[in-house]
């Protein structure tokens, strides 16, 4: 299904990848990726496609509902992990033991936290990533630029003010499929 995969996001949508030229199934086996800006369902099939082409296997969150029959044995087909949001246990350490005991867990997120509009990030990626000690590797939505840009992966420093301005200059310029959210 790769060369199917290719076929759609390459010559039927005309999109391309960019920056790290690493990324593949073969790089780093633990990470927080971030995708932005998410403004659109169509953020969902943009990044199985990627995830296809370059066999990097992701994962992903989701409240515990989504879980149950029939879409739950889907969801967890293609990575998805179930969290229970109802508990009073801290979100980023649950989220960040799910890491504990995988070979390989690279979970994606959306910064933004929903589709609609945010003036400001919500900042459990990072600190995610800090729990479980993995690096963040950031990627782009652009539907301006049809492109998908991939960072080297970044690891989180004891200053996150300066850290965050790293993160968010990357995402400068990118354009979101519905524009007003970029």
């Amino acid at each position: 299904m790769g060369w199917l995969a290719r076929f759609i996001y390459f010559k039927v949508l005309g999109w391309k990848i960019s920056g790290n030229k690493n990324f593949s199934k073969d790089s780093i086996k633990k990470a927080v990726i971030i995708a932005a800006p998410h403004t659109s369902w169509h953020d969902f099939y943009i990044g199985l496609l990627l995830r296809k082409i370059t066999g990097v296997k992701t994962n992903f969150i989701g409240k515990k509902e989504l879980f149950r029959w029939p879409f739950g044995l889907y969801f967890r087909a293609i990575g998805g992990r179930p969290v229970n949001r109802t508990t009073k246990e801290n979100k980023v350490e649950q989220i960040a033991k799910l890491f504990e005991g995988e070979e390989e867990f690279r979970l994606t997120l959306a910064p933004e936290g929903t589709r609609k509009k945010v003036e400001q990030w919500r900042t459990g990626f990072y600190y995610i990533a800090k729990a479980a000690s993995v690096p963040i590797i950031m990627f782009t939505l652009d539907f301006g630029n049809k492109q998908n840009k991939v960072s080297e992966p970044f690891y989180p420093t004891d200053d996150s003010e300066a850290d965050f301005i790293t993160i968010r200059e990357f995402f400068n310029g990118v354009e979101g499929k519905v524009k007003a959210y970029s």
